[in-house]
């Protein structure tokens, strides 16, 4: 039997790709109105200014690739029953080889109806080099959105991650601020004896969760670091 080992992935993984994070100093809602960009209310108000939003995200998506951090977990698989939980609503896992991804935040390559977001029947694959138009119809007759979570929207797939963190024999955090919420609460669920990494390269004095031991460096650098740090366990 493999070892369960559940990574839980955030924006600072995909940075490192070239797709923009959200929350840190030069983040995306530094410079947009979230409220306007990615809630129901802002695309009742004005629907093609959120569509060309996304439409910029899903071109942008073309045009970046897996980076290192990416292809060691993918890696991983070799030696691991891995599964990956993650913020990012980017392909980048799954394009590095990733076979079990589970998102919370939805995924840039779809979309769904905009009167039910997840109407199964509404949900489906959407080529990221056509552009979501106004007046592109979902399954039930409702105007097409992206398949993401905005704000006030209930957060995919959390009962689901809750019991795999529970389950992990190794629990690992990269790329992620640990402050949106339910999400951050997954640092939470995981077994006290089990071993926990959290990769980050900012100083996490005072703020690092209870058991983890912090890898300080960039996703592309940590998780050389913390292939040393299994090779041990695996060694013990």
């Amino acid at each position: 039997m493999q070892q369960k080992l559940v990574v839980f992935t955030g924006a600072g993984i995909s940075a490192e790709s070239g797709i923009p994070t959200f929350r840190d100093k030069n983040g995306m809602w530094g410079k947009y109105d979230a409220m306007k960009l990615a809630s129901v209310e802002g695309f009742e108000e004005d629907p093609q200014a959120v569509l060309d939003f996304y439409n910029a995200r899903r071109k942008n998506l073309l045009e970046v690739e897996p980076n290192h951090a990416h292809r060691v977990l993918a890696d991983l698989e070799k030696q691991y029953d891995v599964t990956i939980i993650t913020q990012n609503v980017d392909n980048l896992h799954e394009r590095a080889g990733s076979s079990k991804v589970i998102h919370l935040h939805g995924e840039l390559t779809k979309v769904t109806s905009s009167r039910n977001r997840l109407d199964p029947n509404c949900i489906k694959e959407y080529p990221l080099d056509v552009p979501i138009l106004l007046g592109d119809k979902a399954a039930d007759g409702s105007q097409m959105r992206p398949y993401i979570v905005w704000f006030g929207e209930y957060v995919d797939n959390m009962e689901l991650a809750a019991h795999l963190v529970k389950m992990a024999d190794i629990f690992i955090v990269i790329g992620t601020s640990l402050v949106v919420y339910p999400a951050a609460g997954l640092v939470n669920c995981a077994h006290r004896e089990v071993p926990k990494f959290l990769i980050d390269p900012g100083d996490m004095q005072g703020k690092l969760p209870f058991g983890f031991e912090h890898i300080k460096a960039t996703a592309v650098e940590g998780v050389d670091v913390l292939l040393e740090k299994l090779s041990e366990f695996d060694a013990g």
